[in-house]
């Protein structure tokens, strides 16, 4: 199962064109991204968010992990390309998930295994900040997974990073007049100094 589950992954990234879309939650919020330390891209994909904070905060040291070797292998080759300073690794989040108080930024978009919550949350270091966007179940007639097990509920995304200081949130539902930020839930908090 696992290996079908990667090689849907793999297939899927081949496919794509270019590295992705910088997710809103980072671009709205730039403001709030730490200047200085260690940024990780948890299942990062082709590497679009990965690639922009190297660019963006040259003194960012970005790691980014995926399952797919293939999404692994394009970012690498997108970072070399563009000159860029990126950590990627293939790796299992579920299996193997951050460290504690490892990161000063920690980034997660589209992305949602509930059980890990409290491992994310854990890998910041004090005063480090979670960007965090992906589905809601409100909106699901957007693109994204029709499993709702896949999509959050109303306000869960709170939920699940409680013990974190919300410094930004937004999920519109379906009344978002930003086509991009409909179905989405977005979340930038902090762990506590």
């Amino acid at each position: 199962m696992a290996d079908d589950r990667r090689e849907q992954w793999n297939l899927r990234h081949a496919a794509a064109q270019g590295p992705g879309t910088i997710a809103a939650v980072l671009r709205r919020n730039r403001h709030l991204i730490p200047m200085r330390g260690q940024a990780l891209d948890l299942a990062c994909g082709r590497g679009a968010n990965t690639l922009w904070l190297a660019q963006v905060f040259p003194e960012l040291t970005v790691t980014a992990w995926d399952y797919s070797p293939v999404a692994i292998e394009r970012l690498a080759g997108e970072a070399d390309q563009r000159g860029l300073e990126v950590v990627s690794e293939v790796r299992d989040i579920v299996a193997s998930p951050p460290p504690q108080a490892g990161y000063d930024l920690v980034v997660v978009t589209y992305f949602l295994e509930r059980d890990l919550a409290a491992d994310i949350a854990a890998s910041l270091r004090p005063g480090g900040r979670l960007f965090c966007e992906t589905f809601a179940i409100t909106g699901a007639q957007q693109p994204g997974p029709t499993d709702p097990r896949f999509r959050l509920r109303d306000n869960e995304l709170l939920e699940l990073f409680s013990e974190l200081q919300v410094r930004y949130y937004r999920e519109d539902g379906k009344l978002a007049g930003e086509t991009d930020l409909r179905g989405v839930a977005l979340l930038v908090a902090e762990r506590r100094a």
